[in-house]
């Protein structure tokens, strides 16, 4: 057994998913370049969640059990990440096909809502309006896709798998120092309802305290018993209903009812010998990751290039964030260029734009403006003994989503509405500037930065992604990168990380992501560098050599456990 993690776990806690020594290594058989693996892999957000998936391979569920069940568990026991009261994307393989498929459970706009919707009367948008209470939150995608998940690609039935979250939110789970710390940082953010279910004597939780959510188990029973009916129709849909427009927000129940989720094709790209396949619109990550590697290979950049190599990844993301502003949208709704933004013509001219030796301001560049997303999200990453696999991004947008917590539910709302632009010229809580193609439409998806991607080469497959709002595409190029350069899942995750996005033009970093002498060389080419004062993401990765062997990570950031079996 091969185990890694932001903490290191005992056997006890898995075992208290289900007894782990029954599993039972099988050949996995994906493509020409995938190697044979025969284990099942799991890194994620949680060591819960993670129990939670090897409780369900025991029980004889593969990779898509494995992930409602994962999903479910997050919802229960990092609600600052995920929860049925939001959405996300799970990107699939099916080994016995061969078959790649983006389930797109992206939240939708109420049929209510409308494009001036956050601003005022001089069409200025107002603060907070699209981040906090009812009003911020669109129609949650994630319950739907669970019944999704179970139904056309699960061995197991919807209950089995969603059981150890039932049991989590129902029995409880120690509260931990990422969490309690949440609680400390948004506890005046949260509604009357959500305090009263968190509190523990009326106070917020601190690390090692037992969460309690009978509110949430009864309404995941619901979702078990009645599938989609379950959360949609019926008592829990009245419920969120009636919270919503009795505290300001504009759901009706055939918001809820009409819900579906979407099954797009993933986007594939290239770059050298490697094959990408990753998330396509509503999402950004796809196009964005395939545009910046496009330009890299057509500047010939290399792993040993050190500060020059870090330039020109900054100029090629800078680039691959104006498309991502001008083009890119719910693809129902906007036409998007898709074939072209990823096409190697358009990557080289691009490229042919970039001054080795000379940062481009980002004035200077065509006009676009960038579409928000917000950063508090969880993935995780699954691979069982049969070759199928899931890379899966879920969020609920801030913190908590928008704080809200609708009375006898044990859901907290999304504020996803804030992923839309709320306005053309104001910006959202993280100074990305609104765009055209994201404009609130009544059911439209707004656009996303979370990019569940698998890298599939000669020397082996990745399954990779991250929680970071507008920097998980970045994160998700930093792992490509450094895997296609032959990092092993450890290091991928614990990679220092640095961004750029066009707008606003600075370069962010994680302390340590840059030397001082980097920094000067950097600053004389004309970069503006904006260095953080704490790390960001929780990177989920699992591997799979050429020779067979499988590891997994999680990010040493997080509380996360990742495990091989």
């Amino acid at each position: 057994m091969r185990w890694w993690g932001g903490r290191r776990l005992a056997v006890g806690l898995l075992l208290w998913c289900g007894a782990l020594s029954t599993l039972i290594a099988a050949p996995d058989a994906v493509s020409a370049h995938e190697p044979r693996a025969g284990v099942n892999a799991v890194a994620s957000a949680h060591p819960l969640a993670t129990a939670a998936a090897f409780e369900i391979f025991a029980a004889g569920g593969n990779a898509f059990d494995a992930a409602v069940a994962i999903s479910a568990t997050l919802a229960v026991v990092e609600p600052t990440g995920s929860g049925l009261g939001g959405g996300g994307f799970w990107l699939l393989h099916r080994a016995s096909d061969q078959r790649q498929i983006f389930v797109d459970g992206r939240e939708t706009a109420p049929a209510a809502a409308h494009e001036r919707m956050y601003q005022d009367s001089d069409g200025k948008a107002i603060d907070k309006a699209s981040r906090d209470g009812p009003l911020a939150a669109g129609i949650p995608g994630e319950p739907a896709a669970l019944v999704h998940l179970a139904e056309r690609y699960g061995k197991l039935d919807l209950a089995r798998s969603l059981a150890p979250a039932i049991r989590a939110a129902r029995d409880g789970f120690a509260c931990d120092d990422k969490l309690a710390g949440a609680f400390d940082r948004h506890w005046r953010r949260l509604s009357a309802e959500a305090r009263r279910v968190f509190a523990i004597d009326g106070l917020p939780p601190v690390t090692g305290d037992r969460i309690l959510q009978p509110e949430l188990a009864l309404t995941l029973q619901r979702l078990a018993g009645n599938g989609h009916a379950g959360f949609y129709r019926g008592e829990v849909a009245q419920r969120l209903v009636d919270g919503s427009r009795r505290d300001g927000g504009i759901w009706s129940l055939e918001d809820l009812r009409s819900y579906r989720v979407v099954e797009r094709k993933p986007t594939v790209s290239h770059f050298r010998n490697v094959r990408i396949v990753s998330a396509p619109p509503p999402s950004a990550g796809g196009i964005t990751l395939g545009a910046t590697l496009g330009q890299l290979e057509a500047l010939g950049w290399r792993e040993d290039q050190g500060v020059s190599g870090k330039h020109l990844v900054i100029e090629a993301l800078r680039r691959a964030y104006r498309d991502r502003a001008a083009w890119l949208g719910d693809p129902d709704f906007v036409q998007v260029p898709q074939r072209r933004l990823l096409s190697t013509d358009h990557a080289r001219t691009l490229a042919a734009g970039i001054d080795p030796d000379r940062a481009t301001r980002s004035a200077d560049l065509e006009p676009a403006r960038s579409p928000p997303q917000g950063p508090q999200t969880t993935h995780f990453s699954v691979l069982d003994a049969q070759g199928n696999r899931v890379a899966a991004t879920l969020s609920v947008n801030l913190p908590f989503g928008s704080g809200y917590m609708a009375p006898g539910t044990g859901v907290l709302f999304n504020d996803e509405m804030d992923d839309f632009s709320a306005s053309l010229e104001s910006s959202n809580a993280y100074g990305l500037i609104g765009s055209e193609p994201n404009l609130i439409r009544p059911h439209k998806r707004p656009l996303s930065s979370m990019s569940p991607t698998f890298a599939e080469g000669p020397h082996g497959v990745l399954i990779v992604g991250t929680p970071g709002g507008s920097r998980i595409i970045t994160m998700v190029l930093h792992a490509l990168l450094a895997w296609a350069g032959g990092a092993d899942a450890q290091a991928i995750a614990a990679l220092p990380r640095y961004h750029h996005q066009y707008l606003p033009d600075v370069v962010q970093f994680e302390p340590g992501a840059f030397t001082a002498a980097e920094r000067q060389a950097l600053h004389e080419m004309g970069h503006v560098l904006r260095p953080l004062d704490s790390t960001y993401g929780n990177l989920q990765a699992i591997t799979v050599a050429a020779d067979g062997t499988v590891a997994a990570a999680s990010d040493p950031r997080g509380v996360g456990l990742a495990h091989v079996e």
